[in-house]
């Protein structure tokens, strides 16, 4: 790997964890452990960050006694520019989930599309949520931290939702951080799918992001969604950077 490589690949990690706050973050010796509560993996996960990092050894105990101690299951997120901790967390059998790729795209080379019933906002609407929460499965301590993780989020920011039939049908956020836009939450209600609102969505977001000065764009798509990789592949982004996986600890039954 190149070192330009290299640096695209942090800086685009670092962006997306920028776009996904925690509601706390601790580090411990080169490894950042991000809490919020709630189901999702991103915000509820250990991280490996750029530079010299503890022995996995030590860092699996801290980590351990950190989330138990919040009730919470231990959980890391693996990237493959950084996979260190891989082989322990196997060997002490934590299970394998959530395969996802890191995929990138210069801005030029990005297609963006405006539609009259597609909204671009800095803030999300009451509607907006409510659309969110209708398309997946929330429960209240999801509904609470996701409301509450857009005003930790640092940097221009979208929210961007597309109508149809006088209601939210897709949707979207974006952040730009060191110049890279970050799409992020894309959803298309069930209904409304295979109608183009998903790219019609996105490609909106890419162009809020061409206006305000972004160089390129990046997302994390989970590998074997097939539509989603199309959609993306669809508007340019094209260029794989990495991979990441999690290991979730086993709890005896």
């Amino acid at each position: 790997m190149s070192q330009a490589e290299e640096d695209l690949n942090w800086r685009s990690e670092q962006a997306c964890r920028e776009a996904w706050p925690a509601a706390v973050e601790t580090v411990v010796d080169g490894w950042l452990l991000r809490r919020s509560g709630g189901r999702t993996r991103r915000s509820n996960s250990v991280n490996p960050l750029r530079g010299k990092r503890g022995a996995p050894e030590s860092v699996l105990d801290v980590a351990e006694a950190f989330y138990a101690g919040h009730g919470q299951t231990p959980l890391f997120r693996v990237p493959g520019i950084a996979a260190e901790m891989d082989t322990l967390l196997d060997r002490q059998g934590y299970d394998l989930e959530g395969g996802t790729i890191h995929l990138y795209g210069g801005i030029d080379e990005l297609v963006d599309t405006s539609d009259e019933h597609v909204t671009v906002s800095p803030t999300p609407s009451e509607d907006w949520f409510a659309a969110r929460f209708r398309m997946g499965a929330y429960d209240d301590t999801d509904r609470r931290v996701f409301r509450e993780m857009p005003g930790l989020i640092i940097g221009d920011k979208a929210f961007v939702s597309c109508e149809r039939d006088s209601e939210i049908a897709a949707l979207a956020y974006g952040v730009i951080r060191d110049g890279l836009l970050v799409v992020e939450s894309v959803e298309t209600d069930s209904r409304f799918r295979q109608q183009g609102l998903g790219r019609k969505t996105v490609g909106s977001l890419i162009g809020w992001a061409r206006r305000a000065g972004a160089s390129a764009a990046c997302l994390q798509v989970v590998a074997d969604n097939a539509p989603g990789r199309a959609l993306y592949a669809s508007l340019g982004f094209t260029k794989e950077l990495y991979r990441y996986h999690y290991r979730r600890k086993a709890i005896a039954a």
